[in-house]
């Protein structure tokens, strides 16, 4: 399949991944499988996975936890450090990836860093060309244009200037931190950010182009919500159906 006509996807964590459910593979497999499905050249034996951890400040254990999972017979597991940064073009090695997997951390700093070193534009061109893009957290609302975050401090605030891949609002950990629906609905009624989506933890949107394609979870109780303005000064919620992976466990 030519890199022209591999499909772009996006894979969109509420929360989850070897990052927050170690001992939980589900959505970490699906990830891989992906990457299988869409690797760019098939006469390679293992899909390329590629780890950005800028908003973690390339935390080293969360690296080397990475490196564990996705090890040879898995995957050829690739880092993209911008701390210490080594590789001139990042471009070049985005491209020659199947999947990229990008960490929950800090995500204004994380977006503010990706600007400076022109690592934005190069996420851009990687999805136009197929490369998977997933990743949790900070690592899933760096699609969208707009999501709240603790960036700033311990009280959420919105942020608006995500790469905007992806048209409106991520929230992740819906139900896991106890300000995150309030704050959306509250932020969505009034027009602060746009309508969205909000994802609990171990649940993930999968995207297809800009069109959602499924909601896919690790935790049969976990779930994903749309989120809009009810035109009256407060917002609707309407639960999305989600498939949980566990089913596909032999």
């Amino acid at each position: 399949m030519s890199p022209t006509a591999r499909a772009r996807t996006i894979v969109a964590l509420g929360g989850g991944g070897f990052q927050m459910e170690p001992d939980n593979p589900l959505l970490d497999d699906y990830i891989l499988e992906l990457a299988r499905k869409h690797a760019r050249d098939t006469s390679r034996d293992l899909p390329r996975i590629c780890l950005i951890p800028t908003a973690t400040g390339d935390d080293r254990e969360v690296i080397a936890a990475f490196e564990r999972l996705f090890a040879p017979p898995r995957a050829e597991a690739r880092v993209l450090r911008l701390f210490g940064r080594t590789d001139e073009n990042l471009a070049a090695v985005l491209r020659m990836q199947d999947a990229v997997y990008v960490l929950g951390g800090s995500t204004e700093n994380m977006l503010a860093l990706w600007r400076l070193h022109g690592l934005d534009a190069a996420l851009r061109d990687a999805w136009e060309e197929g490369v998977v893009l997933a990743g949790m957290s900070a690592g899933a609302i760096c699609w969208f244009d707009a999501a709240t975050t603790d960036s700033f401090g311990p009280t959420l605030q919105p942020l608006r200037g995500g790469l905007g891949i992806l048209e409106g609002t991520f929230i992740p950990h819906l139900h896991g931190e106890a300000q995150r629906l309030p704050l959306l609905r509250r932020l969505v009624a009034e027009g602060t950010i746009p309508p969205g989506y909000g994802v609990d933890d171990g649940a993930a949107l999968v995207f297809g182009g800009r069109d959602l394609v499924e909601v896919v979870t690790s935790d049969p109780g976990a779930g994903a919500w749309r989120v809009e303005s009810d035109g009256h000064g407060g917002s609707t919620e309407v639960a999305l159906p989600a498939r949980f992976l566990g089913n596909q466990r032999p």
